[in-house]
């Protein structure tokens, strides 16, 4: 991780959150540059992917596959291989000669957890090379109007179900010496949007546990990168919508009435329409993984514009340089990259 100073101005800063927040909320024009170079080859690499059944779930988990990784495929509901989704999923990997394997895992279920990653690594003939941490929910609606209800589900989806799948696939990377833990976070992340302070909490939880553990995790080899997509076309904030609605049922008339403006705007959020590409997020995954072990960063920032979100973590590598980079983590900061 770079020590080198960054200061961005107030205004900078400011500016590039006033361009994110129109990102997130409507049409982005913008396409990123395609990328230099031939496709990286993964075969005989392993990677369990969660949250499969769509978005950048299960657009990951065919571009890997493509790639020639051997890729285990997860989602919840897997109804014994008879969910659409999982069946739509095998058909393709059938009709392409995929190394991709489906198996049942909801974040939120410790025993599915547990025989889901004992699949999975069996399947790999032992530890596997990476984990991608994805699947998730969203929410929108001002925060007091969040209830228990769904304040637990988003936090056990987004946050407690990636601490979950680290802790199940950490043990034997580490007595391999190797392995790497994606986190598909979010540029909400590191920025906030009213309206999506829930999300933005889980995704900020995210942030600070992972960027922990990729130091505590450096002196065994096994690295960690958290992915900071921007809006893009998933079927997330459909679901969101879903979630958001049911909250706002359950929710007093007076709260509703004293945010109705929120309200609106929260709802607005949740149905923005985008031009950008989902496969940047499966492509620099795979990027990131066909990396030499040591130089993988630990945050990649991805969208057509990442402005706000670039400041942001440069500021942030520069206050942990200097809260890390001299005393006794200073070895551990070291070995992250950034």
């Amino acid at each position: 991780m770079s020590s080198r100073r960054f200061e961005p101005s107030r205004r900078a800063v400011l500016g590039g959150a006033t361009v994110l927040a129109a990102a997130a909320a409507s049409t982005v024009n913008a396409q990123p540059a395609a990328a230099d170079g031939a496709a990286p080859d993964l075969s005989g690499r392993s990677v369990l992917i969660t949250g499969t059944s769509s978005g950048f779930g299960r657009l990951t988990a065919l571009h890997l596959a493509r790639l020639g990784a051997t890729v285990i495929a997860s989602m919840r509901n897997f109804d014994g291989g008879e969910r659409a989704e999982a069946r739509a999923l095998a058909e393709i990997a059938r009709d392409e000669n995929l190394k991709l394997h489906i198996v049942e895992i909801d974040v939120l279920d410790e025993d599915l957890i547990a025989s889901g990653v004992a699949r999975a690594e069996e399947i790999a003939g032992g530890a596997l090379d990476a984990l991608v941490n994805n699947a998730g929910v969203g929410l929108s609606g001002p925060v007091e109007l969040a209830d228990m209800e769904a304040t637990r589900l988003i936090f056990e989806t987004n946050l407690f179900g990636y601490l979950r799948m680290a802790r199940a696939v950490l043990p034997k990377m580490r007595d391999e010496g190797q392995g790497q833990v994606f986190n598909v976070s979010s540029q909400l992340g590191r920025i906030l949007i009213p309206g999506l302070g829930m999300y933005c909490a889980t995704k900020f939880g995210v942030e600070a546990m992972f960027e922990t553990m990729a130091y505590e995790l450096a002196p065994f080899g096994v690295e960690v990168t958290i992915i900071q997509p921007g809006g893009y076309p998933t079927k997330i904030w459909e679901n969101g919508a879903r979630y958001t609605n049911a909250l706002f049922e359950r929710a007093d008339e007076d709260r509703l009435e004293a945010y109705d403006a929120h309200v609106q705007m929260a709802r607005g959020i949740l149905n923005g329409q985008y031009s950008t590409d989902a496969n940047d997020v499966p492509r620099a995954i795979a990027e990131i993984m066909a990396m030499p072990a040591g130089t993988r960063p630990l945050r990649r920032p991805v969208h057509p514009n990442t402005a706000a979100t670039d400041a942001a973590n440069a500021a942030m590598a520069q206050i942990q340089a200097q809260v890390l980079g001299g005393g006794a983590y200073r070895s551990w900061h070291d070995a992250v990259t950034d």
